[in-house]
């Protein structure tokens, strides 16, 4: 005999998996109308139609157009806080986020840039998506504070956290920014890889006398 509770989970379960097969079904055919028709020129009807879902469905899903195109939003903004939160035993925030973008870069994980050419034009010729960009570098930065801010123990009017969040958020987005344009200049992910890797490099030793030590595990 069965329970409510035991009944109950396979069909939980069920539904928890159909709604994420429609996300990711609405948002492939959304990406590959933006990158045939451009980002602007395509509407929320013609993604319901190639999806075969209701308009309402789409907008249930995702609320704004844009993040139909940047779904890995979410992940992109908790990254370099997470970072720090899960940095190793007497490893600095900035030692924790140079490993951790090394290892993006050899992965040639998209969060860290990695989009693909198609993908690297839709956003450089799409003013909306451009915008949106930056405003999540800007929520990424905020997020990284917050974890600083935890991470030393600081009072939440303490200028310190989210001035190293600032300039560890802008190594990070002029790294982003690198990979997209040597990914629109035609490069593959491997040559791509290795170049900022070694910029990398460079970008984080210039941090080094002011943050080397700062916010240790």
């Amino acid at each position: 005999m069965t329970t409510d509770a035991t009944s109950s989970a396979p069909t939980s379960g069920l539904r928890e998996s159909k709604k994420q097969e429609t996300r990711r079904l609405i948002s492939d055919h959304a990406t590959r109308l933006f990158i045939a028709q451009g980002f602007e020129q395509t509407t929320i009807a013609e993604i319901a139609a190639a999806a075969r879902v209701a308009k309402k469905t789409v907008t249930n899903y995702f609320p704004r157009k844009e993040d139909l195109a940047l779904d890995h939003q979410d992940a992109f903004i908790a990254s370099l806080a997470r970072t720090v939160t899960a940095r190793r035993s007497g490893e600095s925030a900035l030692t924790a986020l140079h490993r951790a973008f090394t290892a993006a870069a050899t992965a040639a994980d998209p969060v860290a840039g990695f989009s693909g050419p198609d993908f690297a034009r839709m956003i450089a010729d799409s003013p909306t998506l451009s915008t949106r960009l930056r405003d999540l570098h800007d929520l990424r930065e905020a997020a990284l504070a917050d974890a600083l801010t935890e991470a030393t123990g600081a009072t939440r009017d303490d200028i310190t956290p989210r001035a190293a969040a600032a300039l560890l958020g802008a190594v990070h987005r002029t790294l982003f920014q690198r990979i997209q344009e040597l990914t629109l200049a035609g490069q593959d992910n491997a040559r791509i890889s290795a170049t900022v890797t070694a910029e990398a490099d460079r970008a984080f030793a210039l941090l080094e006398p002011s943050l080397a030590d700062y916010a240790p595990a």
